[in-house]
Formats: structure tokens, C-alpha cells, sequence
């Protein structure tokens, strides 16, 4: 399955991850580098990744096929001082004007909730300039995929190898890491002992205050060959 234009949104995890500050911070530690003159975000959700991530770019286009997300991103874009830079569009990818070309796209767990992956990359590619990025976060390790995978609607989880078989024609990685050493060891712990379909606010609020800091410099420590989530950059030729 691709995403259609307007599609409805499975899960409802959404607003309980927006609590995870630390967590957003730490990703855009990782992204902003890659981050300049006009981006895309892909299944932007309720805007929580694109509060972080729109700082220093002149345009940020925020993609929500989702109806009812959409108004919430639109919302907040609307109100929020430090989204003046953001445009909501609700949609896909493939309702981006054909005539624009981004300096970089990004999909922040999105990727895994698409059957399509392999093509929804290429597309992906076709609307960035040459030498401009396509940015990837996902779920790592489908060993680690649980009741809440299936849950909120993914097909799968990642490894470097199956991400990078879909690597689109044209284009070179840049970068491939993993991410959050100590929460792969909390989510092994979920999925072996209590297999939950959902993390409770508590369950969030532990691993965002305590984990994630020590993923921070665990992370670094390992070589960034240890996490449970992924994260690959490609740069268009």
C-alpha cells in the first residue's frame, strides 16, 4: 500500500510520543546537518518532528495525507511563531507541484508504514535537486517488531542491509546509523516479557528522561552500530 492522498492515520501513539523532548532534540542533532533551503517532510503527523526541524531553512512543506492530523498540523503551524517558515499540504508526496524541486526530503517514521517502499524512494528522489538529500529515520530490527508495530499500521522494520537494497538509482549514501543503544534494550525487554501493544505515558516519559541521554553517549561510544532505530542519507547525483 501507498500512501493515498487522503488516508486516515491507524494508530493514536502520536500525541504520547509528542512528550518525548529529548528524544526530538536528539534527532535533530542528526538531521539538521542535512537540513537547507527547501525541504518536504513526508507524513508529517501532528508537527511534533517539524516544530524541531524547520528551524534555518527558508521553506519547509509539511505532507499529511491524514484528515484529521492535518487540521492539527495546520493549526499549529498557524499559531506556533517558530513554524512561519512552514506550509501544510494535505496529501502525498505525489501532490507536491511537479514543477518544484526540494533540497531535501524527509520521512520520519513513515517509511516502514508504506508496502511500496522501494518506489515511494525513487519518487522520493525525483523531487530533490542534484546534490540535494533524501533523509530516512525508521524502526530497526524486525526481530524487535512487536504487537505496537502491528498495531500502528507498519510492514516491516529495518536493518542497514534491507535499507540499503532500496537505495533509488542516482544517488550515494551519505550516512548510515543506528540510533538509541539503550532503548533497543528497553524494547527487547517489552517484547519478551510484556509485549505491550501500546507504551503507556509513564513507560514514555522513563525512556525519554533516562534513556535516551544515555543513548546520547552510548551511541557515540558504539560507533552508532547499535540502536533501534536507523537512520540513512542519501545524496541525489
Amino acid at each position: 500500500m501507498a500512501f493515498e492522498s487522503s488516508q486516515e492515520y491507524i494508530g493514536n501513539e502520536l500525541e504520547v510520543f509528542s512528550l518525548a523532548s529529548n528524544w526530538g532534540k536528539y534527532l535533530r542533532s542528526q538531521i539538521t546537518p542535512y537540513l537547507s533551503g527547501t525541504v518536504i517532510e513526508v507524513g508529517a503527523g501532528i508537527g511534533t518532528k517539524t516544530k524541531e526541524l524547520c528551524g534555518n531553512v527558508s521553506r519547509y512543506i509539511a505532507v499529511e495525507p491524514d484528515p484529521i492530523m492535518y487540521q492539527t498540523l495546520s493549526i499549529e503551524a498557524g499559531l506556533n511563531i517558530a513554524m512561519v517558515n512552514v506550509e501544510c499540504l494535505h496529501g502525498v508526496i505525489n501532490d507536491v507541484s511537479s514543477n518544484m524541486l526540494a533540497d531535501v526530503v524527509i520521512y520520519i517514521d513513515v517509511l516502514e508504514h508504506i508496502e511500496a517502499d522501494k518506489e515511494q524512494l525513487e519518487l522520493a528522489l525525483s523531487k530533490i535537486r542534484p546534490g540535494g538529500y533524501l533523509v530516512v529515520l525508521s524502526p530497526a530490527h524486525q526481530w524487535l517488531y512487536t504487537k505496537f508495530d502491528r498495531a500502528i499500521g507498519h510492514y516491516r522494520r529495518y536493518n542497514k542491509k534491507s535499507l540499503l537494497e532500496i537505495t533509488p538509482p542516482n544517488s550515494k549514501i551519505v550516512c548510515k546509523r543506528m540510533l538509541d543503544s539503550c532503548g533497543m534494550l528497553a524494547l527487547l525487554g517489552n517484547r519478551l516479557f510484556l509485549n505491550n501493544a501500546m507504551p503507556s505515558k509513564s513507560q514514555i516519559l522513563l525512556w525519554d528522561r533516562v534513556m535516551v541521554p544515555i543513548s546520547r553517549y552510548l551511541d557515540h561510544l558504539t560507533g552508532f552500530l547499535i540502536g533501534k532505530s536507523i537512520l540513512v542519507v542519501w545524496q541525489k547525483n
